[in-house]
């Protein structure tokens, strides 16, 4: 019988990635969401499936996605306050691939609540009987950040390594591909607007990895041993800056860049998502691009460049905003 991995997220941007890269290497696939896909009502022809998204779900499943994977993946509800049943979500399975996190507070859902929950989601895990967890964290994570994302992802991987258990911890910046939010917005913005606003000195860098170079560390870490902790990034870095005038040329798009304080850009970025009805940006991920956490040293991860993916993709980036609540929330 094939092995069994559990991924949070396999029909989320990345996980529906290494979802689909797991798949073609003959593993049987789980996941928790929030988001069931639209095989609720029909017979899950997963084995593993029986007690998987099925009609009268709790209210936190109502919000279903497209189904990408024909059935073949079990869906089950995340539970946090049903350890037990997290606990037979990964019965049978050997290791566990966690992308949960918040991207921003909303709703009852904010960073302690996110760190408490993918606590009991590791120690679930651990006793249900997991060998290996994958744990996707963020480029210099912090116990001293003063920053709740960074800080939280601490914290996080703090109890990836006291749970005993083998462990590979993966730390990505910005992961660009066709459904991403950072470089295909950025593009939007210069496809609809003369003049783009850079906080500070645009000076502060970023390292992109590829959607699918990032799905085949997780998958790669999935089937290797020992504890790891990686740097996710891609092989080119760009200023922020740099970034933006390099987008607007792949979009044959003329612009006036201008330097503004961080905090007239962030009313900016609230106007703008007030009008929209999204998070462009939040205060934390100013902080954190402008303190330079977004460009980590040493070797690259992925092989994929940002320059080659954007010229093969310069008709499609940026037509269409992407909207990160809508994608979630609504």
């Amino acid at each position: 019988m094939s092995e069994t991995v559990v991924i949070t997220g396999a029909f989320s941007y990345t996980g529906r990635y290494t979802t689909r890269l797991l798949l073609e290497r003959g593993y049987r696939v789980c996941t928790l969401t929030n988001h069931p896909p639209d095989f609720a009502s029909r017979e899950n022809p997963h084995p593993v499936a029986k007690s998987a998204t099925r009609v009268g779900q709790p209210p936190e499943l109502r919000h279903s996605r497209h189904d990408p994977f024909a059935g073949q993946v079990a869906a089950f509800p995340y539970n946090f306050k049903e350890p037990k049943e997290l606990r037979r979500t990964f019965s049978g399975a050997s290791t566990l691939i966690n992308t949960y996190w918040v991207r921003f507070p909303h709703g009852g859902s904010h960073f302690e609540s996110a760190v408490r929950n993918s606590r009991i989601l590791i120690e679930a895990a651990r006793d249900a009987g997991i060998q290996r967890i994958v744990h996707v964290s963020i480029a210099n994570p912090s116990l001293d950040s003063r920053l709740g994302y960074y800080r939280g992802k601490a914290q996080v991987e703090q109890a990836v390594r006291e749970s005993g258990l083998s462990y590979a911890i993966l730390r990505p910046t910005v992961v660009f591909g066709a459904e991403d939010i950072l470089v295909n917005n950025i593009a939007w913005f210069v496809r609809n607007f003369s003049v783009f606003g850079i906080p500070g000195d645009g000076r502060y860098g970023i390292r992109p990895i590829y959607v699918e170079d990032m799905a085949r560390l997780l998958a790669d870490s999935a089937e290797h041993d020992g504890n790891t902790v990686l740097d996710a990034v891609g092989p080119e870095t760009f200023s922020f800056e740099e970034l933006v005038r390099l987008i607007a040329r792949c979009v044959g798009r003329s612009i006036r860049v201008v330097h503004v304080p961080a905090s007239v850009a962030y009313v900016s970025t609230l106007v703008t998502g007030w009008l929209i009805g999204d998070v462009v940006l939040t205060w934390e991920e100013y902080k954190g691009l402008m303190g330079n956490l977004l460009a980590p040293e040493g070797p690259a991860a992925g092989e994929t460049r940002l320059t080659q993916w954007l010229a093969e993709h310069e008709q499609t980036v940026g037509r269409r905003y992407a909207s990160e609540v809508a994608r979630h929330f609504r």
